[in-house]
């Protein structure tokens, strides 16, 4: 079986370990956060749902509270699952720091120069899609509020089509989310390949 070394690999050399880079950073400081805020807001979005349902079965859907609901239920719903994604993507980020900082320390006691991976492709696409994931999905839930504060204004045929165009919006959202953490398992996968290969470049194996 071949392993790759770290000639294959794009680096930086240096005389100690680089530690965490900025995104590592985050990652350690957001991840709980992040998890702490997507409990909320489902607890939040369930109960929304049950007083929704409560309001149909007494008024029926129609009625101007069930409407609004309509959208503060999603609203709230994808708040939960923007926050859930984002702190999935930040503990990605911030096992990458920990492969980063303790790579470099590993080699630092070993002696020597310390090899240190340069962002790979796979971890720009993370940070870019996770980005683009976290805005579309931010942006839709503000309009759900817009169309919630402006249901009086609106025909019911207008707030109907508006939370139709939004829920398409979010699943996309969704889907770049999807996407972002894919990239970032994967930049993982390519982390583990350079610190193998040049641990067994150290040990002269």
């Amino acid at each position: 079986m071949t392993t790759a070394t770290p000639s294959t690999f794009h680096t930086k050399t240096s005389s100690k370990g680089l530690g965490y880079a900025l995104p590592h950073k985050m990652g350690r400081a957001l991840w709980a956060p992040m998890w702490l805020m997507a409990l909320m807001a489902f607890v939040a979005g369930i109960i929304l749902a049950v007083a929704r349902a409560n309001i149909v079965a007494d008024f029926g859907a129609a009625d101007s509270g069930a409407m609004r609901l309509d959208h503060l239920v999603p609203a709230f719903m994808f708040i939960g699952f923007l926050a859930v994604f984002a702190a999935v993507s930040f503990a990605v980020a911030r096992i990458l720091g920990v492969f980063r900082k303790g790579g470099g320390e590993i080699q630092e006691a070993i002696g020597g120069t310390v090899e240190t991976l340069k962002m790979p492709a796979t971890a720009r696409l993370f940070m870019a899609t996770m980005m683009m994931g976290m805005m579309l999905i931010g942006v839709m839930v503000a309009l759900h509020f817009v169309a919630a504060a402006n249901l009086g204004t609106w025909s019911p045929e207008s707030v109907e089509a508006w939370g139709i165009t939004l829920e398409g919006f979010r699943r996309l959202g969704v889907a770049m989310y999807l996407f972002g953490i894919a990239f970032g398992l994967g930049t993982i996968i390519t982390v583990l390949r350079f610190q193998t290969g040049r641990l067994r470049e150290l040990a002269g194996v």
